[in-house]
């Protein structure tokens, strides 16, 4: 049961970064700073070796030097880079097409969605604000929604429980 305790904590961070950016359209910094940093005590805890750490780590830094010039060029928001980049330190090259596929899959069908219910649904003050600012016409996307799902549905591929990870 307690090597289920890493995933458990990725999920959970995920869904705490899903449920503020559909309140707020923010993630807080906190939550990536958190799920990066807490990836190295995991698989420390889990036997993985050091150079595997590293190497996991290594990614990270490099998936968030692609998404900081998304961000960039207006691409994507600051916190889904973030978020992004630091799931990426738990999936490691290894997980992280599954985990790239489910999430850009998810986010397509929330941004249809959206532009369904913005065409169809006025913001009312009668709604709470967050319904409200996804109703907006031009309002953004909740894209940490679909950061979740991706993570979610590549959990089966993440090196854990008890799996050394590695680099294919």
């Amino acid at each position: 049961m307690l090597a289920l305790l890493p995933l458990a904590v990725f999920a959970g961070f995920l869904i705490v970064a899903a449920c503020s950016d559909v309140a707020t359209m923010k993630i807080p910094n906190w939550v990536s700073i958190a799920l990066a940093a807490l990836f190295p005590l995991a698989a420390l805890v889990a036997g993985v070796p050091l150079a595997t750490i590293g190497w996991h780590v290594l990614f990270g830094v490099i998936v968030l030097a692609i998404c900081f010039g998304m961000f960039q060029i207006g691409l994507m928001g600051g916190g889904d880079a973030k978020l992004i980049a630091a799931a990426a330190v738990w999936t490691g090259l290894g997980a992280f097409a599954p985990f790239a596929l489910w999430t850009v899959m998810t986010g397509g069908l929330i941004a249809l969605l959206l532009l369904f219910a913005r065409a169809r649904i006025k913001p009312d003050e009668k709604r709470p604000a967050f319904l409200n600012r996804l109703l907006k016409p031009r309002g953004g996307v909740p894209y940490g929604v679909a950061i979740m799902c991706g993570g979610l549905a590549a959990l089966p591929a993440l090196p854990f429980p008890g799996a050394p990870l590695t680099l294919p």
